[in-house]
């Protein structure tokens, strides 16, 4: 590792200082709708494959979120703002970006995420993530 300049980094799980992003994804999105509660590990594959088949999905096409817009004063310092005009879906953002094509791997095209992304309306693809999300609980707790 030393002879390729890799460095290793720690992180710890639930101090933000480490990983900001992973923590701050891990507080906004997967503790609101999973709370703080333990879950065993034997319930493991049934929580990747609600989070690949439904969670995902919905978060990606159908969550709106704030992404910040950069303002540079008159001393030449920037600040972060969250303006409403900037709420959108990852994948609108991502939509956004000039020359998205070149960043989406061979085979993806805008066109085949928008039929995934407009195949359901943002309250259904909400109550479907609802519903997956009942039935994994109800499997996850009634067990015990």
């Amino acid at each position: 590792m030393q002879k390729l300049l890799i460095e290793l980094t720690k992180s710890r799980s639930r101090h933000s200082n480490d990983n900001a992003l992973a923590e701050s994804k891990n507080g906004s999105i997967v503790r609101k709708h999973f709370g703080y509660i333990h879950i065993q590990q034997k319930y493991a594959p049934e929580i990747n494959a609600f989070y690949k088949e439904v969670f995902n999905y919905y978060i990606n096409y159908h969550r709106p979120c704030f992404f910040p817009v950069t303002i540079v004063d008159k001393k030449g310092r920037e600040r972060k703002t969250y303006p409403y005009s900037a709420i959108m879906t990852p994948y609108e953002k991502l939509k956004s970006i000039k020359n998205v094509a070149r960043y989406l791997k061979p085979g993806i095209t805008i066109k085949n995420l928008d039929a995934v992304a407009h195949k359901v309306t943002d309250i259904d693809a909400a109550r479907q993530m609802k519903k997956a999300k009942s039935k994994l609980f109800k499997n996850i707790f009634n067990d015990k």
